[in-house]
């Protein structure tokens, strides 16, 4: 390996983990060129680097009865079974909402320690999973909502948030609570609205905060109200059952926080907001 600037010879024996060979699904003759296993995964025991002895041609692989000698460890232990199920589970709820692999990783890894841990007895390992992609997303700084992971996965929402509770018990660990400025962002550009408007419902949902006239109420279902003030009052206007369906809030939880909010509209939006529509001409609930 050498740096292609100056010809400084970074490294000379690299050893190459990609595949020896290359095998296409359409080839016929059955026999398979690679010498080596799968990818190595350290969380599963012995890092997954197991051996598989291939079919045997010779009359030497038979013993007398024609049976092969040479015999894989066809049964795999209960345990990596488990583990590569949630881990399969995992990839796939991932997939489905675009999470990269980094939370996959974090979700992976969250998996293996309550497992190990034998914390959470009795609870099955799809909302295991479940809450483990949702904690994961949490501590990576993109949070989803409960009701996101829950459209992913085969698990009810209630037992998702008892696994949640569960796990952050056993593992000793915390996530940090969830603000209207973590979704703020992902639902207007679900919305197709555009930056000002997105700027302006996150000032709104912030000063609404600041000024203890939402307390009480989900940040979800606050975001939700300042996505709608603020569209009002622009020229990219969206209804509540619009804002409702991306947020995945009922329109009567978007209407409680928009009429908390309204009365101080005046003080809610930023100074240089372009108003399509004057406060004073806003929806009143």
């Amino acid at each position: 390996m050498i740096c292609s600037e100056c010809g400084l010879v970074v490294g000379d024996r690299v050893i190459d983990v990609g595949s020896e060979w290359r095998t296409f699904s359409n080839e016929k003759s059955g026999v398979d060129p690679s010498r080596v296993g799968g990818p190595e995964n350290p969380l599963l025991s012995g890092g997954d680097l197991s051996t598989i002895i291939g079919p045997g041609r010779g009359d030497a692989s038979f013993d007398s009865f024609g049976v092969s000698k040479y015999q894989n460890r066809r049964n795999i232990s209960s345990t990596d079974r488990a583990l590569i199920n949630a881990f399969r589970e995992i990839n796939t709820m991932a997939d489905r909402i675009n999470l990269p692999k980094t939370i996959v990783d974090r979700a992976n890894n969250l998996f293996k320690q309550v497992h190990d841990g034998k914390n959470l007895k009795g609870r099955a390992n799809d909302a295991i999973a479940s809450a483990c992609l949702y904690i994961a997303c949490r501590q990576e700084g993109v949070p989803r909502t409960f009701k996101e992971i829950c459209a992913v996965s085969k698990i009810s929402k209630k037992e998702i948030g008892r696994c949640f509770k569960l796990i952050l018990k056993a593992l000793e660990t915390s996530v940090d609570l969830i603000t209207t400025a973590d979704f703020m962002s992902r639902f207007c550009s679900n919305l197709g609205l555009p930056n000002s408007v997105q700027r302006a419902a996150t000032h709104i949902a912030r000063k609404a905060g600041e000024l203890d006239i939402v307390s009480g109420r989900s940040p979800i279902s606050v975001a939700a109200a300042a996505i709608y003030m603020a569209s009002q009052a622009s020229e990219d206007k969206r209804s509540q059952k619009d804002i409702g369906d991306i947020a995945g809030v009922a329109d009567v939880t978007i209407r409680q926080s928009y009429k908390l909010m309204y009365p101080f509209a005046a003080k809610l939006f930023p100074e240089d907001f372009k108003f399509a529509t004057p406060i004073e001409f806003l929806p009143q609930m």
